[in-house]
């Protein structure tokens, strides 16, 4: 029962060189490739491999040197800052390593700050946040600062923060980079359970293979290259 694929990301020869001094860095060195709608994707390398800045050009946080990078139907390398601002808040969500959760406010409150920059009324901010925080199994901790809750507990409420835009596509930066073992394992079956419920796109990126497997796909990403995709999916 294979449905025709959507691809809600296409990259096409992504190129980012970096002067420093006399010297040219390509970060990124050919790039190509398609993400697909409801796809779980990892892109893993080592340091220094090109992979954040991969992201920070599909976030649409960075121009691209060269390449073209079309997310739903539009193509970021011709946008300008304002228009990026605009494509951000309307189709990304973003999971951070350190949280970035406000310790003045409580889990719902952090959870409906991004509907607070859309402009949405209060009380339906604060619903819809509410709703979020039962989604990712936090329903006992909605009025708990981020101090009076655990490092898995707070990455909870960043992948909740990330979902209540609805987004087409959540980026993820090494989202259980400040977690151990067991509490990692734990968000990424919940991403993947979300996305997957959703029919959301997740794109990840990491230097920890182990995590890299939760994905659907994995883009091997070697010196701005790619240099090997693992299809993961059953």
């Amino acid at each position: 029962m294979e449905q025709k694929k959507e691809a809600v990301i296409q990259v096409r020869n992504l190129y980012k060189i970096y002067r420093i001094g006399e010297n040219r860095v390509r970060a990124l060195n050919g790039v190509s490739l398609n993400i697909y709608r409801g796809e779980f994707c990892s892109i893993v390398g080592p340091s220094g491999s090109g992979k954040s800045t991969m992201l920070n050009m599909l976030a649409g946080l960075e121009k691209p040197t060269k390449g073209q990078i079309v997310i739903s139907g539009q193509h970021l390398e011709e946008l300008n800052e304002s228009q990026l601002v605009r494509f951000r808040r309307e189709h990304v969500g973003f999971i951070f390593q350190s949280f970035n959760l406000l310790g003045t406010m409580n889990a719902v409150e952090n959870v409906a700050l991004p509907l607070t920059f859309r402009g949405v009324p209060k009380k339906e901010r604060l619903a819809k946040a509410d709703k979020m925080l039962d989604l990712v199994g936090l329903s006992k901790h909605k009025n708990h600062r981020p101090n009076e809750m655990s490092g898995g507990q707070q990455q909870r409420v960043g992948v909740a923060r990330a979902l209540v835009v609805d987004p087409e596509i959540i980026f993820a930066d090494e989202p259980t980079g400040n977690l151990d073992s067991n509490t990692s394992a734990e968000v990424m079956e919940l991403m993947k359970k979300i996305v997957r419920e959703q029919n959301q796109t997740l794109v990840m990126v990491t230097h920890d293979n182990h995590l890299a497997g939760f994905a659907d796909r994995i883009f091997h990403i070697i010196d701005g290259k790619i240099v090997k995709i693992e299809n993961n999916r059953q």
